[in-house]
């Protein structure tokens, strides 16, 4: 990628990347499968681990383990500067006011439930809840829970053709008795990337809070919470190429101070008599028992690894990646692609005629080629598009142009199977 080139929409890239140098950096990618190197195009479910992350949980193991929080000796005082630097390092990374934004979770998915069993104490029988066709499942059962058990009602944003959000659709569904409006900021299906400023500020007009889902949007870009205004993002450390088992929860500090604690234990209380509870202040409130301290930790070190890179030339590359299968693969008529919408990120995501999904993604496999076949974990979108099933190839920065000619190669001859 040369220096000086545009993206889409306008910005700069300022630095050239350059994605072998990278690609080095991670030893899983020498590897071969089936007899073939591997290449690695399922990263919207899971991204692989830089060697500085591998290096940092290991030495984590191997010379500074403890558990973190009053423990008074050296290494636990070592742990918890190393788990709450962690912490500064997520609030960094999206530009969040102060590191007590930030609240560890097991990932994504428990932070959308956190927000939303906290929510649904004050949710009455027709209050209304705004979600998108879009959304993971992980965005749309927590809030069918209090559709079933406050009586919520559940309002859908269409997607359109080209799986943009039908925002037109969105302003008419707001209204006086909306509460929470929970929307992603890239789709893991279509790669859609959504207006999330503009959602949150309409959202917003009417007094309603907003969530934003960013495990996969913060992945290709390091979102600004302050710019964006929500009262909520997620993340997940797995997707950030930071281990399993972690994520955070940003809020506001009106936003988190308005929620009740999401699970009792130690850490999140300040004093336990026999007759009350004093409740720890934000972010600990939220932060019963033991925390993934290991993992906290391996997901700053993820994100500091992460930020030494220009995102913009990473967008740009990613994007150069989708151009060329998406030109290869032009005119082919069994093909369809599903999203393509203006702006995109780089997620492929097809369906092939005459083929089920699993035995294409079965096929290509063959070939040392991974990626994501089924529903993602989106059904209702997967109805909105009329799919049962579809096959996904989604990029990083480590991916190259000749694992975008190796996944084209593979998915013609895979193909031929059903001709």
């Amino acid at each position: 990628m040369a220096d000086g080139q545009t993206l889409g929409n306008g910005a700069l890239i300022t630095q050239t990347f350059d994605p072998y140098a990278v690609r080095a950096q991670f030893p899983i990618l020498s590897r071969t499968v089936n007899g073939k190197p591997l290449i690695y195009l399922d990263n919207a479910a899971s991204a692989q681990k830089p060697r500085a992350v591998i290096d940092n949980l290991v030495a984590q193991m191997e010379g500074s383990y403890a558990n973190v929080h009053r423990g008074l000796h050296t290494l636990s005082n070592e742990a918890t500067e190393a788990f709450e630097g962690a912490r500064e390092t997520v609030a960094r990374y999206l530009n969040a006011p102060h590191h007590d934004n930030i609240v560890w979770t097991k990932g994504g998915t428990e932070a959308i439930n956190l927000v939303a069993n906290g929510i649904g104490l004050s949710i009455e029988p027709g209050d209304e809840i705004i979600v998108s066709e879009m959304e993971h499942h992980s965005n749309i059962v927590p809030w069918h829970l209090l559709r079933e058990r406050r009586g919520a009602v559940l309002k859908w944003i269409p997607v359109l053709d080209d799986g943009a959000l039908d925002m037109a659709a969105y302003a008419e569904l707001l209204g006086p008795r909306t509460k929470v409006v929970a929307v992603t900021h890239m789709s893991n299906v279509l790669g859609t990337i959504n207006p999330v400023q503009a959602i949150t500020e309409m959202a917003h007009a009417v007094g309603a809070r907003v969530l934003i889902d960013g495990c996969q949007g913060a992945v290709h870009a390091a979102p600004d919470v302050q710019a964006i205004g929500c009262d909520w993002y997620v993340i997940t450390g797995h997707k950030l190429f930071g281990p399993t088992g972690v994520g955070a929860l940003y809020g506001t500090t009106e936003a988190l101070e308005s929620l009740p604690p999401y699970q009792g234990g130690g850490e999140m209380i300040a004093v336990v008599e026999k007759e009350r509870i004093t409740y720890a202040a934000p972010p600990h409130r939220f932060e019963a028992g033991t925390p993934p301290i290991m993992e906290a930790i391996g997901l700053g070190a993820a994100l500091e690894w992460l930020s030494a890179f220009d995102h913009g030339a990473i967008a740009a590359h990613e994007h150069g990646l989708l151009l060329r299968v998406r030109e290869r693969l032009a005119d082919r008529g069994w093909l369809r692609e599903l999203g393509t919408a203006d702006g995109k990120g780089a997620l492929f995501t097809f369906t092939v005629e005459g083929a089920h999904a699993h035995d294409i993604a079965q096929i290509i496999d063959r070939y040392g080629v991974a990626v994501r076949a089924g529903m993602h974990c989106a059904e209702p979108l997967a109805k909105r598009f009329g799919v049962t099933s579809s096959t996904r190839a989604s990029f990083a920065l480590y991916n190259t142009t000749e694992d975008a000619d190796a996944f084209v190669d593979a998915l013609i001859k895979a193909r031929e199977f059903f001709v």
